[in-house]
């Protein structure tokens, strides 16, 4: 396991954090998952593929996390199983990785009821009954498996198993689907990320901006709950984002916008190289400067096209009246 991979998996067993990711997922940001109402269970699932000489061989893999919850719905209790897998990267075989642990986990659960049946002695009413150790009577708890991406870019993989296989539609429609539900933060509206009640809202915001370096830091300037952060969510923020952060150990929480210096050094940096292309094409020494300028106002009038930035606070960071800005930047002809 890669350490972003693991880093996000201890993540995400914080019964606050998952229960966070689940409320948004299944119930648009609504609070019917509580944090207490949490118990882990044991991940391991045995498989049993066919070895050489049809022997079957025994393998053991384990889910990310799992959980099992009472949810309280319109005075109904939903009694469910729910699983997170985290993917630091894409995955191509999304799809048939999470259904196979779905199966295992309906799977385990008819062995269950079989084996609590031999133990109480019951007897079975039917053949059916017998020959499966399931009664009809018997019912399962529905499994739910959640993908946490922790990366920037779009998830250009699979999202159903049908695309996957190759079968025109006469055949695919003979072949049951499986849809995986994903949690990209790619994916998510700017308004959207206020149905997180936790830090979760902080830390996928950040990952959709990483790859953005003049974005994110405005971004973590403008949102005063950056300057807060635990950290344990910095720390995995830093690894997964690759973001180079810098702060100090053995503080419970982090000023992010202090950690990003660097990131904003490196926006200012591409800034200035921007500037000096633009002032070698002028081929005057002087065009350099101007390069750096035209760079810069670049940046911001970007920023304000797809509203990260108000006009008067782009105008303002470059020291320029808001008429002088929309001329010199080109967001007025």
């Amino acid at each position: 396991m890669s350490e972003k991979d693991a880093i996000t998996k201890e993540y995400m067993q914080d019964n606050e954090i998952f229960a966070d990711a689940f409320n948004y997922y299944l119930y648009n940001g609504e609070q019917v998952i509580k944090p207490e109402q949490l118990k882990p269970l044991d991940t391991a699932q045995i498989v049993l593929p066919y070895g050489s000489g049809e022997q079957s061989v025994p393998e053991q893999r384990y889910r990310d996390v799992l959980k099992t919850v009472t949810a309280m719905t319109d005075d109904h209790a939903a009694y469910l199983l729910l699983g997170i897998e985290d993917q630091s990267e894409i995955h191509n075989a999304m799809p048939v990785k999470n259904m196979f642990y779905d199966a295992g986990q309906y799977v385990k659960q008819v062995e269950a009821a079989a084996k609590s049946h031999r133990a109480a002695g019951d007897k079975p009413e039917t053949s059916a009954d017998f020959l499966s150790g399931f009664y009809k009577t018997d019912k399962l708890l529905p499994v739910i498996t959640l993908t946490m991406y922790f990366g920037a870019d779009e998830w250009t993989a699979p999202r159903d198993l049908h695309s996957m296989l190759a079968a025109d539609e006469s055949i695919l429609g003979f072949v049951n689907n499986y849809h995986i539900h994903l949690i990209a933060p790619a994916d998510i509206a700017d308004e959207d990320f206020a149905k997180f009640h936790t830090e979760l809202n902080l830390a996928l915001k950040y990952v959709k901006y990483s790859k953005n370096k003049n974005k994110l830091s405005c971004m973590l300037q403008e949102d005063a709950a950056y300057r807060k952060v635990s950290r344990k969510t910095a720390d995995m923020l830093n690894i997964v984002t690759n973001s180079n952060l810098n702060y100090a150990g053995g503080k419970e929480s982090v000023d992010m916008c202090e950690a990003i210096e660097g990131i904003k050094n490196d926006a200012r940096e591409e800034g200035r190289v921007e500037g000096r292309e633009e002032g070698r094409e002028e081929g005057r020494e002087e065009g350099r400067a101007e390069g750096i300028e035209i760079g810069v106002l670049k940046t911001l009038a970007d920023l304000v096209r797809d509203g990260t930035l108000t006009l008067a606070g782009a105008a303002t960071r470059a020291k320029l009246s808001v008429p002088e800005f929309e001329v010199r930047s080109g967001l007025k002809a």
